[in-house]
């Protein structure tokens, strides 16, 4: 009888395990999937606010409680290459006109003033050299790095809407000497 006893508290104690690991499987699958996910900065397009090589966590949970902002820094898929996503700072607004003219960029009409993040002025205004006007889903995106972006003003990039946006960029974890929340305004 005493053996039997033990086999079933190793069984038990078994399930358990079973059960824990499973639990653990399911909540980081959740919050992979609907809160966080980790994500690697390559290429220049944001610095200096990001640089090559950054791993950040991509906030996937606000978005949904309320709408983004200008100055944000996003992630999103870029469509034409699979598991390849893009990072960049809103500019433009649903309902707004965006138009980029002698290297500024000017909402509905006035100059931007306030966006410190793109000091330099931009040599090619690509396809906002013409004003485009934001419908009531869209973004208008730019890097940090205005001259060295492919960003809303590249036909390839274009206009985001708001299903597009898989999050908002959060924390730096990496490179260690620089671990923090992103700056955003």
């Amino acid at each position: 009888m005493g053996r039997h006893k033990r086999e079933q508290g190793i069984f038990r104690e078994l399930l358990g395990w079973l059960v824990y690991i499973l639990i653990i499987i399911g909540l980081t699958y959740l919050i992979i999937t609907y809160v966080g996910q980790r994500t690697r900065v390559s290429g220049q397009s944001m610095e200096t606010t990001l640089s090559s090589g950054d791993n950040l966590i991509v906030d996937k949970l606000s978005y949904h409680f309320r709408d983004p902002e200008r100055f944000d820094i996003i992630v999103f898929p870029y469509k034409y290459e699979e598991d390849t996503y893009y990072i960049k700072r809103i500019i433009g607004l649903p309902g707004e006109t965006v138009q980029i003219r002698g290297g500024y960029v000017y909402i509905n009409g006035e100059q931007l003033t306030s966006d410190i993040y793109g000091t330099e002025v931009m040599d090619s205004a690509g396809i906002a050299a013409q004003p485009i006007a934001l419908g009531p889903d869209e973004y208008f995106v730019l890097g940090d790095n205005r001259n060295h972006s492919s960003d809303s003003r590249d036909p390839n990039v274009g206009v985001l809407h708001r299903e597009d946006l898989l999050g908002r960029a959060w924390i730096r974890i990496y490179p260690f000497d620089r671990i923090g929340v992103i700056r955003h305004e």
